[in-house]
C-alpha cells in the first residue's frame, strides 16, 4: 500500500529541481525525532513556507512567534548554511535571535567569517508567494556566502 501524501495528489518538480528544497526538507526530517515526516511527499513538507498576502495580512502580530514558525525559520536558514557547507566544506552554523514581537535577525558563519546577516521584521508571516520564491531567495543567500567564503577561505576555518 503506497500513502500519497503530496500536495494536491502530485509531486512537485520545483522540489526535486532545487537542491537548497532539497536541503530544507533534509534539515526539516533532521530534526524529526518522532518519525511524524517520514512518509510525507516533500512538497508537503514545504506547504506551510507558501504563505499568500491575503494569509500574512490575517496572521496577527500581536503575542509570541508560533513555535512552528520560529521552527520554519530555523529550518530555512539551516538549510542556507547546509548549502554553503557542501560547497566550501567549511562547517556552518546559524543563530537565530527573535524578539516576543517577532523583531531580531539571523546569522550564518563559518569560523570566524560572517556568511549571512539577515534582519528578521513581522517573524509571525514568515513565508514566500511559493515554492520557487523559496529556492530562489534560499539559492540567492547560499551563493552570496558561497562567494564570501571562496574570498576569505582563511576566515571561515576555526
Amino acid at each position: 500500500m503506497s500513502i500519497d501524501n503530496s500536495v494536491n495528489g502530485t509531486a512537485s518538480s520545483t522540489v526535486s529541481s532545487s537542491p537548497f528544497l532539497k536541503a530544507i526538507v533534509q534539515q526539516i526530517r533532521g530534526q524529526d525525532t518522532y518519525g511524524t515526516y517520514r512518509n510525507w511527499a516533500d512538497d508537503l513538507i514545504l506547504k506551510p513556507y507558501v504563505v499568500s498576502k491575503q494569509k500574512k495580512r490575517e496572521i496577527p502580530l500581536d503575542g509570541e512567534v508560533d513555535p512552528l514558525t520560529k521552527a520554519r525559520i530555523m529550518a530555512f536558514y539551516r538549510g542556507v548554511a547546509a548549502c554553503i557547507e557542501k560547497e566550501t566544506g567549511l562547517i556552518s552554523q546559524v543563530v537565530v535571535d527573535l524578539s516576543h514581537e517577532g523583531f531580531g535577525w539571523v546569522l550564518v558563519f563559518s569560523g570566524r567569517l560572517l556568511l549571512v546577516a539577515r534582519t528578521l521584521r513581522d517573524a509571525h508571516r514568515f513565508g514566500f508567494d511559493s515554492l520557487e520564491k523559496v529556492a530562489e531567495e534560499g539559492t540567492k543567500l547560499v551563493e552570496k556566502g558561497i562567494d564570501l567564503a571562496k574570498r576569505f577561505p582563511e576566515v571561515g576555518k576555526l
